[in-house]
């Protein structure tokens, strides 16, 4: 970045507030979109982005409306088909559309439902008593943004189809094309994403579609939910039926397949009041984090909402009213937290509502104040009966309880300790920081660097401007098997903690964060990854919002230098070696950088840190529910599903320092 970069980052360019009055504001100026044009225009409204996590919401859409069918108590099975073209297919055996004229729109209502927006079965008119695509956008939405979409209906013997292409557009009315057995009944969906909608990609993810399904399947019990890949070759993948009769209790030994539980039996309950049903399952197992997943009408409720607030309420009214009349707790103990009676705890909480209410455009969080007294009482009342039916269970859930909250009180000690006095006060940051000298978060980074050596480097190497280095010495605590208060006994989790100025834990403030970008820079070696590996670890359980706002990333040096006379080159891979080499043909001198020690600092700039040349990884999470096993499984005490873990994926394996 030059000098006059720096110095003109807070100008604002006059240019901006030119006024341009040569155009009048006239009636020809406003647009009205027909139909489908609007979803065209701005498919972000519709579907959050035009990115591989947009694509897979299309076919969640059309999920949903099987599992709906299923949930009303018409279907039992949905299938999904991927072809080899990636072509969505969609099959459900519940009624089937309705196949009849909408007297609204003069249209056939397969027709109205698929180009209409807000046209659907789910706005109270007794079709649907649950359901998750509650705003009747997901059909029409997903052929707004589909190259062609076809649709069959099975129904009283007959087969019934209408086709749609160039923006959702029918090619001809609702037909019928034969027969069918009688007893057949139900919808068909096939489409292709427009590749015109979807630029970065219209390639499905097998394991996004597999573990969505799967997890269909586990909240909707009863109900087979088949996934069929055409494009593997490998039959183990090919294939997948997932049927669960235990539902949220099967959900939860899933969820707890990599961990040591600590009483047998999953701890479930279910109930409805007021039409709204609950269901929550429960088991602990011997690690420190609490995993809690929430949902309303299959919605992944990442924020939670009212029913984790009645399930929390509960599950500490409960155990604390249990501890202290078998003893557990004396009458001059302080209660058990929420924090106390939740660490080691997996948790499923499932809400089925007729009128669910979220709060914001994400469906993120349930705001039904209902909710809260119904899951509370329904899981109160049955947890409580478990505790009393179940007492040696019952005493190991509320020992892990009281010993969580001993730790609790050491945690807090620890952690007062890296709290920062002031934020005026330099003496508060860690002395081995070489902090940048911008105020201005936004364009400010801190590189974690490993060792003394490749901080040297670093350091010498940084633009000052915007670039901070803190060197970390050695591997830090794996936080994954241990305590609060050890980690926050830990130097190296210590000055992180006070660089990165936000807090931690349940007290992370985004708003305070002295850095937009943390970048993980580790050789490129066996220990690297595993000190990578750590601090994401240490990210994910104590730092999440960081990560789930795109604050991490991980620098990607060179593995190679390849030199000819005055002329170099670097390589970040081994097949761009390849490439190289074949460029500059014979006498090449190629050094193998084992770590970045080995680069003096121009070097280090050149290639890892210059925003114009390097390259960063954004680290993201897609899938919480995933990134929690993978870390349990990676990082925890449980070595047999590690072993197998790396068995499998050996031979995805690119570069192997040995």
């Amino acid at each position: 970045m030059s000098e006059a970069e720096k110095n003109g980052m807070n100008e604002v360019s006059t240019d901006s507030y030119d006024i341009h009055v040569d155009h009048a504001y006239s009636d020809d100026d406003i647009q009205v979109l027909d139909g489908l044009e609007a979803v065209r225009k701005r498919p972000g409204m519709y579907i959050a982005s035009t990115s591989a996590k947009g694509l897979h919401h299309l076919v969640w859409e059309i999920v949903d409306n099987g599992i709906d069918e299923a949930m009303a108590g018409y279907a039992d099975t949905v299938k999904v088909t991927v072809d080899k073209d990636n072509i969505i297919t969609v099959e459900d055996n519940g009624r089937g559309m309705p196949t009849g004229v909408n007297e609204k729109t003069g249209k056939s209502t397969i027709e109205t439902i698929f180009t209409v927006l807000h046209a659907g079965g789910k706005f109270g008119g007794g079709a649907y008593k649950v359901s998750g695509g509650l705003h009747g956008v997901g059909a029409s939405v997903v052929n707004a943004l589909s190259e062609w979409l076809e649709v069959t209906v099975f129904h009283e013997g007959k087969a019934y189809f209408v086709r749609f292409e160039n923006g959702g557009h029918a090619t001809e009315a609702l037909k019928i094309i034969g027969d069918c057995d009688p007893a057949r009944h139900g919808s068909l969906i096939r489409f292709k994403a427009d590749p015109a909608i979807f630029t970065e990609t219209t390639i499905y993810d097998h394991d996004v579609l597999r573990d969505r399904l799967r997890q269909l399947a586990f909240l909707n019990k009863g109900i087979r939910l088949e996934f069929l890949d055409e494009r593997e070759e490998d039959e183990n993948r090919r294939f997948h039926s997932f049927y669960y009769e235990g539902g949220l209790k099967e959900y939860v030994k899933y969820l707890n397949r990599h961990r040591t539980v600590i009483h047998p039996d999953v701890i479930y309950c279910e109930g409805h009041e007021q039409g709204i049903e609950a269901e929550v399952a429960v088991q602990y197992n011997d690690g420190y984090q609490a995993n809690v997943y929430t949902f309303c009408n299959n919605i992944n409720t990442a924020e939670g909402g009212t029913h984790l607030e009645g399930f929390n309420a509960a599950l500490n009214r409960i155990i604390n009213k249990y501890a202290r009349e078998k003893g557990f707790l004396k009458e001059k103990d302080d209660n058990l937290t929420t924090d106390d009676c939740k660490e080691g705890i997996t948790a499923v909480i499932s809400a089925k509502h007729p009128d669910p209410q979220y709060e914001g455009q994400t469906k993120t969080k349930l705001g039904n104040s209902e909710v809260r007294k119904i899951v509370s009482d329904i899981f109160g009342a049955q947890l409580e009966r478990f505790l009393l039916e179940n007492p040696d269970q019952a005493k190991s859930i509320i020992e892990k309880a009281a010993l969580a909250s001993q730790a609790r009180m050491a945690a807090k000690k620890a952690r007062e300790i890296t709290r920062r006095k002031s934020a005026l006060e330099v003496s508060s940051l860690p002395g081995k920081l070489a902090d940048c000298s911008s105020k201005d978060r936004t364009i400010s980074e801190i590189y974690i660097v490993e060792g003394d050596s490749a901080g040297g480097s670093a350091k010498q190497g940084r633009d000052s401007h915007f670039q901070a280095i803190l060197p970390l010495r050695g591997k830090i605590l794996n936080v994954e098997k241990a305590r609060q208060a050890r980690a926050f006994e830990n130097a190296e989790i210590r000055s992180m903690i006070t660089a990165f100025g936000c807090g931690v834990l349940d007290e992370v403030d985004l708003s305070r964060l002295r850095y937009h970008k943390i970048v993980i820079m580790t050789d490129a070696d066996v220990d690297g990854a595993h000190i990578r590996t750590l601090l994401l670890t240490f990210f994910y359980r104590y730092l999440r919002p960081i990560i789930e706002q795109g604050y991490v990333y991980i620098a990607q040096p060179p593995l190679y230098k390849i030199q000819k006379g005055q002329a170099v080159r670097y390589a970040y891979t081994d097949h761009q070696l390849e490439v190289i080499k074949s460029e500059m043909g014979s006498g090449l001198g190629i050094q193998r950088y084992k770590g970045l020690g080995e680069m003096n600092p121009e070097q280090l700039w050149e290639t890892t840190m210059d925003p114009k040349n390097r390259t960063l990884i954004r680290v993201t999470i897609d899938d919480a529910e995933a990134a929690d096993m993978n870390f349990s499984m990676l990082m925890g005490e449980e070595v047999e599903p590690r072993k197998n873990f790396i068995i499998e994926n050996a031979n995805f394996v690119q570069n192997l320092d040995i």
